[in-house]
């Protein structure tokens, strides 16, 4: 019976992986509560086993007492106790080994369904991979065998239960870790990861020895250490990129495929506004916005993505150009380079200095002479004639027979006209002046003489009309 003993004791502690001393402690309590039950007393009761032989010594007060005294019935509530003793022996065995295991992948086999949930087995105990920490899509077969991630490791009374997940972020880290010795060895290092499960996965990395690709690293030959995690998670798409202590550098690169053209860095909300082409608007959003997001997350930075035209629509209603209420009932109104730019520079020139000459034309005006001499050769030099105002008419652009004139065309008219409508009305007031200042008597000797210069102001009006257009 002692050797039975022995060997019985040494398979417990083999395949529970319980200690020797553990389980003689349990046999001795199951036979110190057999022996109560059968005395039926509270006498002072020992019981001893020794480990070596298997001796077993019962006394009561001292009284030295045979174990087949106990009978069947104690037997049985010492049987209890004992397995009682071995669960809570192998329950705190089982946590002791999980807990060292957190945040470590392990494999298991697919043993059956409670609703949602998935509950495998590890070997010694089970695993809880409950709905939420299921990647969207996959499906489970009972038999099928998964690689999992340890997220929890707990007590329940006397069971150890154990929470899994595939969906966690750091699972990925894991991946990376067993199917990269460079990472395992920290010679590459992870320095932010962002992950949404089932679709895409961006992983930002950093090489310690200047002599490693990191990127390359991670790929592999032919991509095959990335393609052995690609096919571990059913195809989810896995972006790694290059880390990198400027915000600007490790934004631009969090965001490709897009084609970033400049960005914009708000360090006290932590903001950064990101420009990109209208062409690439779409791939830097992403479908959803999935691209942003998860650069965002990798960055550390909250991204706004916009474009061009959106900035020059802000732009233009800090300065009134164009009104936000249009704005908002026609988003994808096109705004004109004069809306944000202003007015051509060239044609403000030309308008100023149009503005400029008919001043100085105004003051001439002011200056004109008073004599009949003079008057005549202020008149015989003016450009207020007919054949002067025809042959600046048929130089002037903007006649009938022109066709459709640009800006540039249009502005170039409007000088023209300005300049002789001030011509003629300048013309036509010192002829007035002149008439004003010569006597009676004068104007009758020389009738002649103010004929053709009535004919010259009568002539000028009828060149040009009050819209500057001209007449035949």
């Amino acid at each position: 019976m002692n050797q039975d003993l022995l060997r019985l004791v040494d398979v417990i502690h083999r395949d529970k992986n319980i200690e020797k001393d553990i389980i003689f402690s349990g046999i001795e309590a199951c036979l110190l509560s057999a022996a109560r039950k059968n005395l039926g007393t509270t006498d002072d009761v020992e019981v001893t086993i020794d480990h070596e032989s298997g001796d077993i010594v019962i006394t009561c007060n001292g009284t030295p007492l045979d174990p087949k005294m106990l009978g069947r019935i104690s037997a049985l509530t010492g049987k209890q106790v004992l397995i009682q003793k071995i669960k809570e022996a192998e329950s705190n065995t089982i946590f002791e080994d999980y807990s060292v295991k957190l945040g470590q992948v392990v494999t298991a086999q697919v043993q059956r369904f409670e609703g949602p949930n998935v509950i495998v087995n590890l070997g010694k105990t089970e695993g809880f991979l409950p709905r939420r920490q299921q990647i969207p899509g996959e499906t489970y077969q009972p038999g099928e065998r998964l690689k999992l991630f340890i997220t929890e490791v707990k007590k329940s009374g006397q069971r150890v239960k154990i929470m899994l997940s595939r969906a966690h972020a750091d699972f990925i880290r894991a991946l990376f870790e067993i199917e990269v010795p460079e990472i395992a060895e920290a010679i590459i290092e992870i320095k932010s990861l962002a992950r949404e499960p089932g679709y895409r996965t961006k992983i930002a990395v950093r090489s310690l020895d200047p002599k490693v690709d990191c990127v390359g690293a991670c790929v592999g030959v032919r991509g095959a250490r990335i393609r052995s995690i690609v096919d571990e998670l059913n195809g989810e798409k896995i972006d790694i990129i290059k880390w990198s202590d400027s915000p600007e550098v490790l934004i631009m690169n969090s965001l490709k495929p897009a084609e970033i053209d400049a960005i914009t860095l708000d360090y006290e909300n932590g903001r950064a506004q990101v420009i990109v082409d209208e062409s690439q608007l779409s791939l830097a959003i992403g479908r959803r916005g999935q691209n942003v997001r998860l650069a965002a997350k990798l960055s550390g930075w909250e991204l706004d993505i916009v474009s061009p035209d959106k900035i020059a629509a802000g732009e233009a209603i800090d300065i009134g150009l164009i009104d936000e209420e249009d704005l908002k009932k026609k988003p994808n109104k096109k705004l004109t380079a004069e809306q944000v730019f202003g007015p051509d520079n060239d044609e403000t020139q030309e308008t100023d200095a149009a503005k400029e000459k008919a001043e100085d034309t105004e003051a001439a005006t002011e200056d004109a002479p008073e004599t009949e001499e003079d008057t005549k050769a202020e008149t015989e030099d003016a450009p207020g004639t007919e054949e002067d105002t025809k042959a600046e008419t048929e130089d002037a652009p903007g006649t009938e027979d022109d066709s459709e004139p640009d800006s540039a065309e249009d502005s170039g008219e409007s000088e023209v006209k300005s300049e002789t409508d001030d011509l003629a009305q300048c013309a036509e007031k010192a002829v007035s002046d002149a008439e004003e200042a010569v006597p009676d008597d004068e104007a009758d000797e020389t009738p002649q003489s103010e004929e053709p210069e009535k004919e010259t102001i009568d002539a000028q009006p009828e060149s040009v009309t009050d819209d500057g257009d001209e007449t035949t």
